[in-house]
């Protein structure tokens, strides 16, 4: 997971883990692409508004080094004037959440996109 805002990241750690899943995270673009590429992951999950390296340019760098990942990108739009949630989907973002969103929507798009890989 990429978040650059501690507070969420924590909450969205503790949705995950609590449901099973492993959890590796990072507070910008740059530390997530290089934790991805060091370690891989089943599923990414980006914030498309951070500093150093957006979620866009994650997400793009993911799908050329590892075209296969599903990524769940999230945005709460960060007052633009465009809907960064399309963009990402046309940048190869698996799917979108729009924040805020409950756990429980996080949870089941992580479930849809992992299918059997998930924990039971």
């Amino acid at each position: 997971m990429i978040e650059d805002d501690a507070l969420l990241r924590g909450a969205i750690r503790i949705v995950l883990e609590s449901a099973g899943y492993e959890v590796l995270d990072a507070a910008d673009g740059d530390a997530g692409l290089r934790l991805h590429r060091e370690q891989g992951a089943d599923l990414v999950v980006v914030d498309l508004y951070m500093p150093e390296r957006d979620g866009l340019e994650v997400i793009r760098e993911v799908r050329a080094e590892a075209p296969q990942s599903k990524i769940i990108a999230m945005s709460g739009g960060g007052g633009l004037k465009f809907d960064l949630l399309d963009a990402a989907t046309a940048f190869g973002a698996s799917r979108t959440l729009r924040k805020p969103f409950a756990p429980s929507v996080l949870l089941t798009t992580v479930r849809d996109l992992l299918g059997k890989r998930g924990p039971p």
